[in-house]
């Protein structure tokens, strides 16, 4: 492969699918891994010497500096020793499984960070799908109202209303808010075209016509504190 060496020194990324990333030690750490693992498996045994710099490095598809930086790194943890001018040979079975199983659980930790940080970008997706979907909405909504003005609002009064046992008339709905009731419902019975007469009552639910600023005032009539 070309420019090998330097993306031997590089390492730390590691394809998985089509799009998946696993994000991973330095390459000569990852072949130090792969050596402690084989150790641990009695592949290479207490007292074995290991090949030569340049037979690992051909072993593991790497440069022979990439296979020395790894050697040296079990060497640092008592993995393996270096018998000057006789070469590199295995130290300890048990420090090297210790150090593969601290980067397996290394791997799962990190494995499980992604599937958070993927989970979370998915749920990131969601909202935006959702907030685009009720922006959709209300513009629908608006067109409508603009489109056809007389489909009618709808505002039911609970006992939290104001001005409750008072008659359209008193209340002077059009000329304080703009809208025109053209029904009320209260209880079973639904009243259309109510007179001036007409009591509004709690339960009762107002339709009436307008645009939007007409909502507002009704809702402000009625709800002076929301």
């Amino acid at each position: 492969m070309k420019n090998r060496k330097y993306l031997d020194e590089l390492g730390g990324v590691e394809m998985e699918g089509e799009n998946k990333k696993r994000v991973l030690l330095p390459r000569y750490q990852q072949v130090a891994v792969e050596i402690a693992e084989r150790i641990a498996d009695n592949r290479y045994r207490v007292g074995e010497k290991i090949h030569a710099r340049s037979t690992l490095a051909s072993n593991f598809n790497v440069s022979p500096e990439t296979a020395r930086k790894a050697i040296n790194v079990l060497v640092d943890l008592g993995i393996m020793e270096v018998r000057h001018g006789s070469g590199a040979y295995v130290l300890s079975r048990e420090k090297a499984k210790v150090y593969f199983e601290k980067y397996q659980d290394v791997q799962s930790a990190q494995e499980i960070k992604n599937d958070i940080q993927t989970s979370i970008e998915n749920q990131k997706q969601e909202l935006n799908n959702m907030t685009q979907l009720l922006d959709q909405l209300f513009a629908q909504t608006k067109r409508v109202h603009n489109v056809a003005p007389f489909v009618p609002y709808e505002l039911t009064l609970t006992e939290a209303a104001e001005h409750l046992e008072q008659t359209v008339n008193e209340l002077n709905i059009w000329h304080e808010t703009g809208a025109t009731i053209i029904a009320i419902q209260q209880k079973e019975q639904l009243l259309l075209s109510p007179g001036p007469y007409a009591k509004i009552c709690v339960g009762d639910t107002l339709f009436f016509v307008g645009n939007e600023l007409v909502l507002q005032r009704m809702q402000h009539l009625f709800y002076p504190d929301k």
